[in-house]
């Protein structure tokens, strides 16, 4: 006779919790990007960061990125000669450029998200019941409360 496999309570315990909800997370992200082939770059980090946040010297996107003013010089340069990205003189800096999605950049990063939500959009239905996407939405509202609290 097979074992019987017990399943342990889920922990209250918030520490746990919150390793419990960061591996899923991230497990999540890197399912979805893999399957979309909108694998996570340094490049598409900043592509991202520029449309929800608007136009932005090297300074400001280092410092949002947690990463060096050289190394976001770099990767600007790639992006503008790629045709990403475009600069324009920054009018509070003379010295600096102001740095924002080109035509082509906007249209990258709506065709990895539009794939990405589609993806989601299709596991949701076949994997999840009405109920179970109901309790998904509650989660959903949940994890933008915690996301809210974060940027306090």
């Amino acid at each position: 006779m097979a074992a019987r496999k017990t399943e342990n309570p889920p922990s209250t315990d918030p520490a746990a919790l919150a390793e419990e909800l960061r591996h899923a997370v991230g497990t999540f992200v890197r399912a979805i990007r893999k399957r979309t082939a909108t694998e996570k770059s340094a490049q598409s980090d900043v592509l991202g960061l520029l449309e929800r946040e608007g136009a932005m010297n090297v300074a400001a996107l280092a410092q949002r990125r947690n990463v060096t003013h050289q190394s976001m010089r770099v990767a600007a340069a790639q992006l503008v000669a790629d045709g990403l990205i475009e600069r324009r003189p920054d009018p509070d800096d003379r010295r600096s450029w102001l740095l924002s999605l080109s035509g082509k950049g906007r249209t990258r990063v709506r065709r990895d998200r539009d794939a990405r939500a589609a993806r989601i959009g299709q596991l949701v239905e076949a994997t999840l019941s009405a109920a179970e996407q109901q309790r998904l939405r509650a989660s959903i509202e949940l994890l933008n409360r915690i996301s809210a609290a974060a940027d306090d």
